[in-house]
């Protein structure tokens, strides 16, 4: 920030004082002997020396005020306050609400930019600020004002402020001789001095008048609860090209727009008033009067209405009714006038891309994908209707811009007619193209600028169904396959019909249901209902790669073996694991080959040998990073479909869905960093709806995805019930807290880019630790009773589901605090408790998963998060305890879904530990704030903590008072 001129000053102040002289600021964290408690404190005047700004100097130093205050100074309370109330001027500016004045003041009459705040947030901010003042900013005015001092002087310092924004806004003209006084003011508003030279008889005389505008113009804004409404009114669409348009004359109420009252109804009320659904509205012709006084102004072609005793409206040609609806309508929306246009407004002209597949959709045969060709036409649309080329030349030659088109009224503005002629000159009108080029294009995934916004797609045939937007899309109905042993729910039936539709079309699919809901059964049913249409012969159909997480492979060999005995799986894991020419055998003979994400990479010369129908990704999350080594081996791998089953296709950042995106069906989505700059970039920093809308149209007929919540989807699976369980630390804790915050602000202060997010993400996960227990951050093995207010709830939450012959699950992200948690509960409860970490062979994991589903099994299991967090059956359970957070709602709810899916008969209780006043429950508030976005489209991980400044980390991390339990 540049040198900023000023000014010493002696400033006359009253402060609290005691013998020794002026307390000393809070700010300063510092007390004098007469700071003490005690000492006597009464409000004395005192010269304090300080620096006096001017307007646009003070304006540049409260914006420019640092979050964090250099090293070695302290930014007042005061100050901060002062920098709020600067922002709320120089917004009221950028948005308008101000109106030119004239005031007189003791060195004369000056003319002003006073604000406009009956908008009722800007009123509310206001009243905010006057609540909040610090004693400081009114300790030398408060005595010049009479009533509420606050609300007076925040008041002056807003106003103050809108007319140094203004000014300097005006500012550059030369200012000339005023020939009188209006012209003088006129000067003086966009001049650096507000003295407005000029005769005093004449500006009081202008003042006057001035303020009656600004009375009459804002008074049914301040004082009512109608407003000023205006509706446009075409004409019938029979009626002749030439007949009037009518803008009706209304009073709109300001809590309720559907509530009106006709111009009619107001001449006709007596003088008592109006009451309207309960609403009064006092002096309604005066209130009317005045509102089109002030439109006047903003629409002058309203005065033909006002020259009429009791106006109820305009009649107005197309040409003037074009024009209300372009120049008058924001004008008067801004200045607070409710205006009803006609719906087919905000439409505008666009082109649609209408595509019609060459070759009809064969049962399997998976030749047509996004390389098949379709023909297409380019339409242009324009509101409901669909206009030719050659139409829209005809309306373009009226040279009218509203004309009816198929019946309807619509608004032809003349740059949208030049863009649609450019558009149909520069490309072809129709043609024959690939299906992916055509989908990027119609779908606003090619990147180009086409002049004209592109609608979308009308298709005809299998098109058509797979870019359907109504649910599940009308798909031929499939039942269950004979030789699976179970019947489909009916939302797994559509489930079937969905993959087997994309795999007739050689086009990859993502099944994204919640967890639970039975993705496994579905493409195994995909396998059966496959090989039934061939009547048992298997031989044109090649063997399906099955790719997942390492603990589950015991579960996809179970699942086969009980829902689809027929298949002939083949596991590809272990040591003794086939290679070679014995693979490529043993594959040739099987349905279904199962093996691991590690080995998708390391054995990737071995699956090459295979001629695969399908590749299937569980747990799809894990290519999530398209760069990894692991990623590009498995996207290398040759096959006719592929199938991607994940709860979670976005996990952390919109790459991952790109990731798996690019696995299915490569290219449709573009390049990488064009998808970055249009869709990631926009979504996860800036929130951009549109965006966000525009993407989920384009991955739509590709993914499909089911909530266990719904009960149009399954109305028999019982409540899921959450709950946030409050923890108090305990006073050690709190000490080991303090001194990890400590050090790591004291770092944080002297580091910077990658050093500094090392420094903060260790801190964190510090800070994570000592809420759990101090052992844990000790790493001293020392007892672990009585040492953490987490411990203490868990074993009463324990206790009391014990009590009820209950299960639990309880899930850690610390593999070395399970350890500590598996030996405690066990001796403490006098139960066996088991522990699944990363590091248990399938087979143990395996035996310690049935031990707990059977009857009688542990009642406790404790899960790493990151083992036991996908994959696993565990609906023994009722009760889901998250001892330390993940801090993303995605791995969490996949966590919480080991209970919580098919199969699951009572409810389930879920409890997630939160240390009260530490950053574990603010964190858990921004997450819950930004759970929206992450619901739609966007995750929630950890890295984003790193970002913060210094001042934020404080905020996050600083442990309130309430945090430690009272003895």
């Amino acid at each position: 920030m540049g040198e900023i001129a000023s000014s010493e000053r002696k400033l006359p102040l009253l402060l609290p004082s005691s013998q020794e002289g002026p307390q000393s600021s809070p700010q300063l964290l510092r007390a004098a002997a007469a700071d003490v408690a005690g000492q006597p404190s009464r409000l004395e005047a005192w010269a304090v020396c300080a620096l006096a700004f001017p307007p646009a100097g003070a304006l540049d130093l409260l914006l420019a005020l640092p979050a964090v205050a250099p090293q070695g100074i302290a930014c007042g309370d005061s100050l901060r306050y002062l920098a709020e109330a600067a922002k709320l001027g120089v917004e009221l500016a950028a948005r308008g609400r101000l109106l030119p004045g004239l005031s007189r003041r003791d060195e004369g009459w000056t003319a002003i930019w006073q604000p406009v705040t009956d908008n009722p947030a800007d009123a509310k901010r206001l009243r905010t600020l006057a609540r909040a003042m610090p004693p400081l900013v009114r300790s030398e005015l408060a005595c010049s004002y009479e009533g509420n001092p606050a609300e007076a002087i925040v008041g002056d310092l807003v106003g103050a402020i809108v007319d140094t924004v203004a000014r300097s806004a005006l500012a550059g003209g030369r200012r000339r001789a005023a020939r009188n006084a209006a012209e003088a003011w006129f000067a003086a508003l966009m001049a650096d001095d507000p003295l407005v030279d000029a005769d005093a008889r004449e500006l009081a005389a202008l003042a006057e008048e001035l303020a009656d505008w600004r009375r009459v113009g804002l008074a049914a804004a301040e004082h009512g609860t109608f407003r000023t409404c205006f509706r446009l009114v075409p004409p019938v669409a029979e009626e002749e090209s030439d007949a009037p348009w009518r803008v009706e004359i209304l009073m709109q109420a300001k809590d309720d727009p559907s509530v009106l009252v006709t111009a009619e109804d107001v001449w006709a009320a007596n003088g008592s008033g109006l009451t309207v659904l309960t609403r009064r509205l006092a002096d309604p012709q005066e209130r009317l009067l005045g509102g089109l006084g002030h439109a006047l102004r903003l629409w002058p072609e309203l005065e033909p209405a006002l020259r009429e005793p009791a106006p109820t409206g305009v009649e107005l040609t197309a040409e003037a009714a074009y024009r209300f609806l372009r120049e008058a309508v924001p004008a008067l929306e801004q200045a607070g006038f409710a205006v009803q246009a006609p719906p087919w407004w905000s439409k505008r002209l666009s082109v649609k891309l209408h595509v019609r597949p060459l070759d009809e959709a064969k049962e399997s045969s998976g030749l047509l994908g996004l390389d098949g060709l379709c023909a297409f036409e380019w339409r242009l649309a324009l509101g409901d209707a669909t206009l030719s080329l050659a139409e829209l030349r005809e309306l373009a030659a009226l040279k009218l811009p509203l004309v009816q088109a198929r019946g309807q009224w619509v608004a032809l503005r003349p740059e949208d007619v030049e863009a649609a002629l450019a558009f149909f000159e520069q490309r072809q009108q129709e043609g024959v193209a690939p299906v992916d080029e055509l989908l990027r294009v119609g779908l606003g995934l090619d990147g180009a600028e086409h002049g004209l916004p592109v609608a979308g797609i009308e298709a005809e045939g299998w098109l058509k169904e797979l870019l359907s937007t109504d649910g599940d899309r009308r798909l031929e109905e499939m039942g269950t396959p004979a030789a699976l042993q179970g019947e489909l729910r009916p939302y797994q039936q559509r489930g079937l019909a969905w993959l087997s539709f994309l795999s007739s079309l050689g086009l990859g699919a993502c099944l994204a249901d919640d967890m639970g809901l039975g993705k496994t059964v579905q493409l195994l049913a995909l396998l059966l209902a496959e090989r039934e249409r061939l009547n048992g012969n298997r031989r044109s159909l090649g063997p399906t790669l099955l790719i997942c997480p390492m603990s589950v492979v015991g579960n996809w060999e179970r699942e086969t073996e009980r829902f689809a005995p027929t298949l002939r799986a083949h596991v590809h894991h272990g040591r003794d694991r086939l290679g070679g020419g014995e693979f490529s055998e043993a594959a040739r003979r099987s349905d279904l080959v199962i093996t691991t994400y590690a080995l998708a990479t390391r054995d990737r010369e071995t699956l090459d040998t295979v001629q695969w129908e399908r590749v299937a990704l569980d747990e799809a999350q894990n290519i999530k990073t398209r760069d990894a080594k692991q990623t590009r081996a498995i996207r290398g791998l040759e096959a006719r479909h592929r199938v991607a089953l994940t709860g979670t296709p976005v996990e952390n950042r919109l790459s991952e869905l790109y990731s798996i995106m690019d696995f299915l069906n490569p290219g449709l989505l573009g390049p990488a960093a064009r998808f970055n700059v249009r869709f990631a970039t926009p979504i996860e920093r800036y929130r951009d709806e549109a965006a966000a809308a525009q993407l989920k149209r384009a991955t739509g007929p590709f993914i499909l995805r089911r909530l266990k919540t719904d009960k149009n989807i399954i109305s028999d699976l019982p409540d899921k019930i959450e709950m946030k369980v409050p923890c108090n630390l305990t006073r050690e804790q709190a000490t080991l807290y303090q001194a990890v915050v400590d050090e790591m602000l004291e770092a944080v202060a002297v580091a910077d880019g990658i050093e500094r997010r090392g420094i903060v993400l260790a801190a964190m996960m510090k800070l994570k630790q000592v809420c759990n227990h101090p052992a844990q951050l000790l790493k001293d093995r020392s007892q672990l009773a009585g040492r953490s207010g987490k411990l203490a709830r868990l074993e009463e939450i324990l206790e009391e589901a014990f009590a009820e012959g209950d299960k639990a699950l309880l899930f850690t992200q610390f593999a070395e605090l399970g350890h500590m948690l598996k030996g405690h509960l066990q001796e403490r409860l006098g139960r066996e408790v088991l522990f699944l970490h990363g590091g248990m062979p399938r087979s143990a994991r395996d035996e310690m998963v049935a031990r707990f589903q059977g009857d009688g099994g542990p009642p406790v299991f404790v899960l790493s998060l990151k083992a036991g967090g996908t994959g696993l059956n565990l609906t023994a359970a009722n009760h889901v305890i998250h001892f330390d957070r993940w801090w993303n709602p995605a791995v969490e709810d996949q966590a919480t879904d080991r209970a919580f899916r098919i199969g699951q008969r009572r409810n389930v209780q879920v409890r997630k530990l939160i240390c009260v006043g530490t950053l574990e429950e603010r964190i858990d508030r921004m997450i819950e704030e930004k759970k929206d976005l992450a619901e739609r489209i966007v995750g929630t991980g950890e890295a984003w903590l790193t970002e913060l400044d210094t001042a934020q980390l404080r905020d996050l991390v600083e442990l309130s008072r309430d945090a430690v339990a009272e003895d």
